[in-house]
């Protein structure tokens, strides 16, 4: 018995030591253990992972292997925060001042439209497929993704908002927490999706970024469309890489892994054989805001009526192809990057709107489909119909070209009063330097009015914006405040501040409303009171007297109008407000 309890004794000893042993060397989360397969391949290709899955995902792939680390950056609508998950092969961490001084820096994001998923199951695998091996890991490219972008557009999933499109079985919503399009809120930042999205990005500087999407529009042959910032908006030495370098190497590489990719069809409810343009990405795209700072970007567009897992393949291995041109071409964009920083300086023209250049063009040679307009069973006028056993390739014209409609001269410096701090908030958000008026002062500046603007009747993300805004300038001596801020031009943020403080400008802050009160009079006058001083004021001058009988007799609508007629001698008088379209942001030349 004694013998037995002995030996009862050792092998407990032995397992207790070998269990030690064991979980001592499983330290790391059981490397071999966990499976990192992902939804999309468990499902065979008809199946995107949930935001759920897709943050888990990533913890566990940074608890496994060092060169993969997630943090929260922060807050998105939904509550939830927003993730970046950074794969640095030299496994030195996520400092990325530090990272920036040997590497480049190529930021992918996925989920702005969560119904589009192509590229959030594309990156979940070549993360893992970079760390275990499978494919070539690069050397100085640092790579940086957002899982997903829109959180609440995510969780809100259905199998049916995403009409045109061929899967997957289900998706999220184009719309995010409060029903934003967060596509189109990069350069007005209405949503805590995109203020952290200009923390982070300021934060990771990426020189290439990826915005990962699944297209609309024409039916065609392609899988792969790739929608490259506007080169001649770019502008600079950059455009030209872009244009004449990057973009055909990509399409070089996706050929030669027999991926056929053309340019965005731009067309709707037409077939593409009649030529189709560019996309102009002004700033409240995700490309247009990220080139405003140097950052060499371009979408991804699948095409809808393709497979899912064609279209998520296909962007695997288009990301892949980024890669490379990132590791061969890096020390070329650091320096292009750097030299584009001196393309705009202190007196020089700056373009601010742009048109089509139709002298000049490019011809694809495109692989579509026939179609044709045939009367509708449904609603009898003409429909479109595609013919998808009838493909062709046929010259297609391109129009890829824009020449600028309006430009303003550079000044050196903005002055803005203090008051306005919405506008200071987001100029802080995007690492403007500023300085602070320290007493009242009395400065020359150019000063705008506001001539003339229109406003769209629809809303339009939460705004009804203006659009082709005109200004009246003109140079004025006004009293600033102590507190008051000057920002001087010559700095890394010179073309956010041209795109945005100028109100000309497409996607300035003046057209997407937030000056609105300064459209508003505030003092006004009652008819029998000013009637008498208006004649008084005309006696006084002779020559308004002579400018109001000639409005008179060349303007019906004004002879008609008693009180158009007050109004527009009120405006020429003492009375008149100050304030009232006096756009109150100025210019030192």
């Amino acid at each position: 018995m004694k013998n037995h309890q002995l030996l009862l004794l050792l092998i407990f000893t032995i397992m207790s030591c070998s269990d030690k042993s064991n979980s001592n060397s499983n330290t790391s989360k059981d490397k071999v253990n966990i499976d990192f397969t992902t939804t999309f391949e468990k499902s065979e290709g008809l199946e995107t992972a949930t935001y759920k899955e897709t943050i888990q995902y990533y913890r566990d792939l940074a608890d496994t292997y060092s060169e993969i680390t997630i943090q929260e950056i922060g807050e998105t609508d939904s509550g939830k925060p927003l993730h970046l998950v950074t794969l640095n092969m030299a496994a030195s961490g996520n400092d990325f001042e530090e990272l920036r001084k040997d590497n480049r820096i190529l930021l992918i994001n996925n989920g702005i439209h969560p119904g589009e998923s192509d590229g959030i199951d594309a990156t979940m695998m070549l993360y893992r497929d970079i760390v275990q091996g499978k494919i070539d890991a690069p050397k100085q490219t640092v790579l940086v993704t957002i899982p997903i972008y829109n959180v609440g557009g995510s969780l809100n999933r259905n199998s049916g908002t995403r009409t045109n499109q061929n899967g997957p079985k289900e998706y999220g919503f184009r719309g995010n927490a409060r029903n934003y399009d967060l596509n189109r809120d990069f350069i007005k930042a209405d949503t805590k999706n995109a203020r952290t999205f200009a923390k982070l990005f300021h934060l990771v500087q990426p020189d290439v970024f990826i915005d990962n999407h699944v297209s609309n529009g024409a039916d065609y042959q392609y899988t792969l469309t790739h929608l490259f910032t506007q080169h001649n908006k770019l502008g600079g030495k950059l455009g030209n890489f872009i244009h004449t370098e990057m973009m055909p190497m990509l399409e070089q590489k996706l050929e030669a892994k027999s991926w056929d990719i053309t340019p965005y069809v731009n067309v709707f409810n037409r077939t593409p054989e009649s030529g189709f343009s560019q996309f102009m990405d002004s700033p409240r795209y995700s490309t247009g805001y990220t080139t405003l700072f140097n950052t060499l970007g371009m979408m991804v567009e699948t095409h809808m009526l393709k497979p899912y897992k064609q279209r998520v393949e296909g962007t695997y291995e288009l990301m892949k192809s980024m890669i490379e041109i990132t590791e061969e071409q890096g020390d070329k964009i650091s320096q292009l990057r750097q030299e584009q920083a001196k393309t705009w300086t202190i007196g020089k023209t700056y373009p601010l709107t742009w048109a089509i250049d139709t002298t000049q063009s490019s011809t694809l040679k495109f692989k579509g489909y026939e179609g044709v307009m045939i009367p509708s069973d449904l609603t009898g006028a003409q429909r479109l119909k595609y013919d998808t056993t009838k493909p062709f390739t046929k010259d297609v014209t391109y129009q890829n070209y824009f020449k600028p409609t309006d430009s303003v001269t550079v000044p050196k410096s903005y002055v803005i009063p203090q008051g306005w701090h919405n506008v200071i908030e987001l100029l802080k958000l995007n690492h403007v330097e500023f300085t602070q008026i320290k007493k009242d002062t009395v400065l020359s500046v150019e000063s705008y009015k506001i001539a003339d603007y229109q406003t769209t009747r629809s809303a339009y993300e939460g705004h009804y914006a203006h659009y082709k805004t005109k200004v009246k300038s003109s140079i004025e001596k006004v009293t600033f405040r102590a507190g008051d801020y000057i920002v001087n031009t010559d700095q890394n943020a010179i073309r956010y501040l041209l795109e945005t403080l100028e109100p000309t400008a497409p996607d300035s802050f003046f057209n997407w409303n937030f000056f609105d009160t300064i459209l508003q009079q505030k003092e006004g006058f009652s008819p029998y009171v000013w009637e008498d001083k208006a004649q008084q004021l005309l006696k006084a001058n002779p020559k308004l007297q002579i400018e109001y009988n000639v409005k008179i007799s060349y303007d019906e609508d004004f002879a008609n109008n008693w009180y158009a007629q007050l109004d527009w001698l009120h405006k020429q008088s003492g009375n008149y407000e100050k304030a009232h379209l006096q756009y109150p942001v100025y210019r030192i030349n």
